[in-house]
């Protein structure tokens, strides 16, 4: 048995030398040293032996154990600075290479107008709200007393998924889920992107962003919407800028605005942004309809309101004097840039 583990030993020492890899140097280990490894195996035939025999033996076998994990450590550590070497020149790097430019990016100026509106209605104290793209023609027509009659619901003006389900026209379901779900006062912005029919020009998109606002409390009136409407253009487009309201109609608001300001491009003379007008349209307004109220639950022998919706796009157009609304899909670096 002495010389059985006098063999191991130099067997051992032979492998371990030879291994070139710390997988091959954890299978010798696993060879000599493991549960099932030879030195375990001539320890359980030590009961064989006799009293006298057996001290010796197993001081021997543990003295080559000590010696191969001592040989198996000092050959770990060469393995593990030839391996470290080999990386450290493999990965080196030519400082005398000129360096990659990275390119930063930055917001779109469409994000940078959402932001900016979004802060100045904040500084009103007004709170955001968030929906669904996809949504029910509950939320987006029946709830805002618009009938299945009505134009807007046609297959011409509105992306069908099914019959009841849509791509949302505006943001105005927002309003409807916030009323239904939180009662007076209300107070919030709802940004996000709608989808319409329409067709591609400087100023029309089938997928454009809009920021719809409402307001519901006591004693709201229409001279409260004039007022926040004409300190929302002032702090975007400048003191100088006018509002107009139109007489409209929209079957969620009553009575109901077109809101024009007077044209980023031409300071209202008349232009082809404008259409030759002086005017160009940004939102729709105008005191929420009584049934509308009434469907979400609020009494409007109580509470009154406003709501109102602005297209960023065309905010975004007049903010940055941007005379053709494609430039902000087409994603052409060398317009991007520019903001």
């Amino acid at each position: 048995m002495k010389q059985q583990l006098e063999n191991i030993k130099t067997q051992a020492v032979k492998e371990i030398a030879e291994a070139a890899s710390m997988q091959i140097l954890e299978s010798i280990r696993v060879k000599y040293l493991g549960k099932k490894g030879e030195l375990t195996l001539v320890l359980r035939g030590m009961g064989s032996l006799s009293a006298e025999e057996r001290p010796l033996i197993g001081q021997l076998a543990n003295d080559v154990r000590v010696f191969i994990e001592q040989k198996l450590e000092e050959k770990e550590q060469t393995i593990s600075k030839k391996e470290r070497d080999e990386r450290i020149n493999r990965e080196t790097v030519d400082i005398t290479m000129p360096g990659k430019k990275k390119e930063i990016g930055h917001k779109h100026p469409i994000t940078l107008v959402l932001d900016e509106i979004k802060e100045v209605f904040l500084g009103m104290g007004y709170e955001i709200a968030e929906g669904p793209d996809i949504e029910d023609t509950y939320y987006n027509f029946d709830a805002l007393n618009t009938p299945e009659t009505h134009p807007a619901r046609d297959l011409q003006d509105t992306f069908y998924i099914n019959e009841k389900i849509i791509l949302r026209t505006q943001t105005s379901p927002v309003q409807i889920r916030t009323m239904m779900q939180k009662k007076p006062p209300i107070k919030i912005i709802c940004p996000g992107r709608v989808f319409r029919s329409d067709t591609v020009d400087p100023t029309h998109s089938p997928i454009f962003h809009q920021i719809e606002g409402l307001v519901v409390d006591k004693g709201i009136t229409m001279g409260n919407l004039k007022g926040t409407l004409e300190m929302f253009v002032k702090a975007l487009f400048g003191e100088s800028t006018r509002i107009r309201l139109r007489p409209h109609h929209f079957p969620y608001t009553e009575p109901s605005a077109e809101v024009d300001i007077s044209c980023f491009a031409c300071g209202g003379v008349g232009c082809r942004v404008c259409k030759g007008e002086g005017w160009i349209e940004i939102l729709g307004a105008g005191m929420v309809h009584p049934k509308v109220l009434q469907t979400c639950g609020i009494d409007p022998e109580v509470y009154s309101g406003f709501a109102f919706g602005i297209g960023a796009e065309r905010v975004a157009m007049g903010r940055f004097k941007i005379d053709d609304l494609r430039l902000l899909f087409e994603n052409d670096v060398r317009f991007l840039k520019q903001f």
